[in-house]
């Protein structure tokens, strides 16, 4: 393996045969190229998923009131559905083991303004517990609390956005007052989204002070909770029935109705599309080994057509005294020789291929940061050059069997 005159053999070789070892080397860096590419866009494709649905809280109920499609207990088909204060109330004691965080949720849109600057937000009125999720990252002052919620505040947590747009880029806007829907309100909070521009351009207040506004109701526009991480998704789906049940017998909404109550479940929502997003990425796998394997057949063609064209020189060197496992080493380290170093280019390629493209592909084909880790890519090239071995090996050991006086008549 390290003797010099065998190296010297293999360079010389080379040399002799450029268009042979160059087409050798070719189909092997070209199938670690396409495999790594491949496999960086289904990760890409995956990484779009991950943030498009890990951006928010991912053990998350959504809750929306709405119309009755068939009569029961008395009651006719149409009906509307109403969310109170007391719902809350009623989850918090009778799902205790599953729940974690509660908020309601009602949104309004609405013109807000500060010193002659004004535009039209929506304006959400929740709980502390949409801090969670949300996962708004608070910039500048605080988030709401259970004392803005007891006292009924006219406190608001602006986006990052609603800040630029009305306070400017210099000013801050935590504790100035700005005009909401005609009343006047104290900004506590500037906090910013990863969810992008439209995530932070909402403005929070506390949903007890958009109930005293709205006549003193205690009705709420929809509900949402987060559960217990360490249930499970086997557990979330179970609160999700259950609760889905509790919600219809409680409204007299007929079990089979599926209008009347909607409930809207992250994780089963997440646990499907990253099914989907595992397919996608195992179908391009398939095809990137599909790829590997037309190398694998490439290189088992070239070197069959390299043994037999030097099989009257391998004949010469046996009857010179050389052994049967010295012709099959010399092919093979050849072998080896020439799908490591071609391998090693057609990673590099690829990962560079993969590094030039970044984030150029998110906005039309969805797909972000595509990358591979080294690990998966080096075992490819090791599957190649072990089946660059074998298509070396087999006819290596036909040649070697061949008696010498054989070889040396072969044309």
């Amino acid at each position: 393996m390290f003797s010099r005159d065998r190296w010297q053999e293999i360079f010389q070789t080379i040399r002799k045969n450029k268009l042979r070892t160059f087409l050798s080397g070719f189909t092997v860096a070209l199938g670690i190229l396409i495999f790594t590419v491949l496999f960086g866009m289904g990760n890409g494709l995956k990484n779009t998923f991950n943030e498009f649905f890990m951006g928010d809280a991912t053990n998350t109920f959504f809750i929306y009131p709405g119309s009755t499609s068939v009569p029961y207990q008395g009651f006719k088909k149409g009906r509307r559905i109403e969310f109170r204060n007391d719902d809350m109330e009623d989850i918090k004691k009778d799902f205790a083991m599953y729940l974690d965080k509660i908020t309601p949720r009602s949104s309004k849109s609405l013109l807000a303004s500060y010193k002659g600057e004004s535009n039209t937000y929506s304006v959400r009125a929740i709980a502390p517990a949409y801090h969670e999720v949300e996962k708004n990252i608070i910039m500048k002052g605080r988030y709401l609390n259970d004392k803005d919620i007891k006292d009924r505040a006219k406190h608001v947590v602006i986006g990052r956005l609603v800040e630029i747009d009305l306070f400017g880029k210099s000013e801050s806007a935590v504790g100035k007052y700005m005009d909401i829907g005609g009343v006047m309100y104290r900004v506590v909070g500037v906090f910013q989204d990863d969810g992008g521009d439209n995530d932070e351009r909402f403005i929070y207040m506390p949903y007890t002070t958009r109930q005293l506004l709205d006549k003193g109701t205690d009705k709420i526009d929809e509900i949402v909770l987060t559960y217990k991480t360490e249930i499970g998704y086997a557990g979330a789906m179970a609160f999700d029935a259950s609760l889905y049940r509790y919600l219809k017998d409680k409204h007299k909404v007929a079990p089979e109705d599926q209008n009347g109550i909607y409930l809207s479940n992250t994780a089963d929502i997440v646990q499907r599309n990253m099914m989907f997003a595992n397919v996608l990425q195992l179908v391009v796998l398939f095809v990137g080994i599909g790829t590997l394997i037309a190398g694998v057949i490439g290189i088992s063609n070239i070197m069959v057509f390299v043994v037999k064209e030097r099989t009257k020189e391998l004949g010469i060197r046996k009857a010179l005294g050389a052994t049967p496992a010295s012709v099959i080493g010399l092919v093979l380290q050849e072998s080896i020789f020439i799908t490591t170093i071609a391998g090693y280019i057609g990673l590099i390629m690829g990962m560079g291929l993969l590094e030039l493209i970044g984030n150029n592909f998110k906005d039309d084909y969805f797909i972000t940061n595509p990358g591979v880790g080294l690990n998966v890519v080096i075992s490819a090239t090791l599957i190649l050059i072990f089946f660059g071995v074998i298509a070396g090996y087999i006819p290596a050991r036909r040649a070697a069997s061949v008696k010498p006086i054989v070889a040396l008549r072969d044309e």
